[in-house]
């Protein structure tokens, strides 16, 4: 019952902020959450506690929560993205994301097929085989897992772990492009022999191959969805202030 209590709270706050139904600069009394949630003084501390690891809010003794700007806000954390892409800022969301993987995939492609290990290599042909019967099947259920299975081992068979920590952001927006409705009813046939290709150029070791489809892959789902952050403002954020 209290973890229950602690995730109503946590979404019942966080996705009020990054809609901004409560604005920066808010002050928020634990002691009115307690009264108006009707929970306990300690399922209000930690549902505060993953508010402020988002970076949506800091506490201050004898003033209370304070509400922060979205230039301070954790954009990898997957409350954060999920609840952006809830709200109006649905589409700064999604061009942000799928800029960042328009220019870390294909360089972990190619890097992939540079140093992957065995296994990975023989687990992306057997996902790329299986994406391929589902796609054609019309199990986008089973697609989507096999398809944020197959990028999150991409980004990890590059070798870099700042490219493999991205693959929970990337499964977040995939999940994110099927609940909105914002995927086709089936697969591309042209994406599912991208995705072929990527998998074949990286057990072949042929990096510039990768590369290639891997950036085909990004370029059509750029193409598919950017009318959607037509006009959305950007976020210039201070590098000074992001960094503290």
């Amino acid at each position: 019952m209290a973890t229950s209590l602690h995730a109503h709270v946590v979404e019942h706050l966080g996705s009020r902020i990054v809609s901004g139904n409560i604005p920066r600069g808010s002050i928020i009394l634990a002691a009115e959450l307690e009264q108006k949630l009707q929970v306990s003084r300690s399922v209000i501390r930690e549902a505060i506690r993953v508010l402020a690891q988002c970076g949506l809010v800091t506490s201050t003794k004898r003033v209370g929560i304070r509400v922060l700007g979205a230039e301070l806000w954790n954009p990898y954390d997957d409350h954060v993205i999920r609840w952006r892409l809830a709200s109006d800022h649905k589409g700064a969301q999604l061009r942000s994301l799928t800029e960042l993987r328009i220019s870390v995939e294909p360089m972990a492609a190619e890097l992939a097929a540079e140093v992957a290990p065995e296994a990975m290599r023989k687990e992306l042909m057997m996902l790329s085989a299986q994406m391929n019967h589902y796609g054609r099947q019309g199990d986008l259920r089973r697609f989507l897992e096999l398809d944020i299975r197959f990028h999150a081992v991409v980004l990890a068979a590059s070798g870099n772990e700042m490219f493999a920590n991205l693959a929970t952001p990337i499964g977040t927006i995939l999940r994110g492009r099927t609940e909105l409705g914002l995927m086709p009813e089936r697969p591309h046939e042209e994406a599912l022999l991208w995705h072929q290709s990527v998998a074949d150029a990286i057990s072949n070791s042929d990096s510039a191959s990768a590369r290639k489809n891997m950036e085909s892959i990004m370029r059509r789902t750029h193409n598919e969805i950017c009318s959607l952050w037509e006009g959305a403002p950007r976020l210039f954020v201070d590098p000074a202030k992001s960094a503290q």
